[in-house]
């Protein structure tokens, strides 16, 4: 398979995402509340875990892991949450992009992290 061939199925992979950003405003009672409001948008291939150990993990209450790939000028750090446009599913990153890029000499700019699902504090 040649690159552009490669590059152009991750992108038809690829979903509308959202990064969620978190603010802490005063709730006037001298304590805060959390807000989580839309940010920038970005297109990510997601895959989950399937692997044994994953459903191993999941069936002790572990969160379930998914595989993430995104555009190589797009930096996602770890704890950074998104959200996936056309189910509203909540992402949290639990690697960063930097960790898992595509090598310099590539001409497919992808990087890959990996994230959980996650639902926004209340």
């Amino acid at each position: 398979m040649e690159e552009g061939e490669l590059l152009s199925l991750l992108t038809k992979m690829m979903d509308d995402c959202q990064i969620l950003n978190h603010v802490r405003t005063d709730d006037g009672y001298g304590g805060y509340r959390e807000v989580w409001t839309p940010g920038m948008r970005f297109k990510a291939a997601i895959a989950k875990n399937t692997t044994t150990e994953q459903q191993i993990a999941e069936k002790q209450g572990i969160s379930e892991a998914f595989t993430v790939v995104v555009n190589g000028s797009l930096f996602l750090d770890y704890h950074d949450v998104f959200q996936r446009i056309s189910d509203n599913a909540i992402f949290r990153v639990t690697s960063k992009t930097t960790d898992s890029t595509a090598h310099p000499a590539s001409t497919v700019r992808i990087a890959k992290v990996t994230a959980e699902r996650w639902e926004l504090p209340s």
